[in-house]
């Protein structure tokens, strides 16, 4: 089995070095950090031997790691894990990567080293060589509402495809063609799924397949307001915009606002994969997804124990349903 000591080699840093890079620690530099993570992917290691400890010992702690703790989505879906964690007896850790992909590995390095379980885990885009390293040590691990290329790992998660025919559906109903879309970064399965959703069901619905009334943000206010200034700027007026997810919505409603004018952005539907508790409230109510975030986290700590006790864990899908505000 591979030794810190032959990490460090591998690297061309002490093993001092190479221990604070294993064990979570920031006071390190950004090349130490990935070229000590490379090696200890290349390698197979995996900091303090969680994977080998596991089969030894129990902590009866579960890592959970999600993409933004700001998105009430995460939020539910957080709560409800901790839930059912505790109703088993065991304990959760969360950890927040706000949409980060290096402050994701710091978490899955400091989880490692606290020897939890086993991980509940949102990517933020590829897989990195620590994730890599974690998967291919055999540490339990099942994955909430995202996916990435190459993880074969059970995962929980919203039937993007169901959820995007729902709003297609609701949009042809309305006679709506000139339809704003926003989605979320490619390189997060979920903007890439709802969004290919969109675009395949486009022409059967009667919406335009003109790509001015399309853009791409960051799945966050900021990123779904500029986005949505960007299309009106192209000179198209939309009679209705549709959100990747919520935070994206409520960016595109501030969009128009700015834009147009609060008269003028009232005329125009709006349509959410989130549902956030002030649609409702808007002017017009927006029209919205609703997930059952709960039971997706339940779901999710339910396969992962599963895992932990050497059960097979199978993969889901779960509906979401549409709150016509209309």
């Amino acid at each position: 089995m591979p030794t810190i000591k032959d990490v460090a080699d591998r690297a061309g840093v002490s093993v001092g070095t190479a221990s604070r890079v294993l064990s979570g620690s920031s006071s390190t530099s950004p090349d130490s950090r990935e070229r000590v993570t490379a090696a200890a992917a290349e390698l197979n290691y995996v900091a303090n031997g969680p994977a080998r400890s596991l089969r030894r010992a129990r902590t009866d702690v579960l890592g959970l790691l999600v993409s933004d703790i700001r998105n009430p989505f995460f939020a539910e879906l957080a709560h409800a894990a901790e839930r059912e964690a505790m109703r088993r007896g065991y304990t959760i850790l969360l950890a927040n990567a706000n949409e980060d992909e290096h402050q994701a590995d710091e978490y899955l390095s400091i989880f490692a080293a606290q020897r939890v379980d086993g991980l509940l885990f949102s990517p933020q885009g590829p897989v990195s060589p620590k994730l890599a390293s974690l998967v291919s040590s055999g540490f339990p691990m099942v994955l909430l509402n995202r996916t990435a290329p190459g993880l074969d790992i059970p995962l929980y998660a919203t039937d993007n495809a169901q959820g995007v025919r729902l709003v297609l559906d609701w949009l042809r109903d309305r006679g709506h063609r000139d339809v704003a879309f926003v989605g979320g970064p490619a390189a997060m399965s979920t903007g890439a799924e709802r969004q290919a959703a969109y675009l395949a069901g486009r022409a059967d619905h009667g919406i335009t397949e003109n790509d001015a009334f399309l853009d791409v943000g960051n799945f966050l206010a900021d990123g779904g307001e500029a986005a949505m200034i960007r299309i009106l700027d192209r000179g198209v007026i939309p009679t209705a915009v549709f959100g990747v997810n919520g935070p994206t919505t409520m960016g595109m409603v501030r969009g128009l606002h700015h834009r147009l004018g609060s008269a003028a952005a009232a005329k125009i539907a709006v349509v959410s994969f989130d549902d956030l508790d002030w649609f409702e409230f808007a002017t017009p109510p927006i029209t919205a997804l609703r997930h059952d975030a709960a039971s997706i986290g339940r779901l999710g700590v339910q396969g992962l124990l599963n895992l932990i006790e050497g059960l097979p864990a199978t993969s889901a899908r779960v509906p979401l349903t549409l709150v016509d505000r209309s």
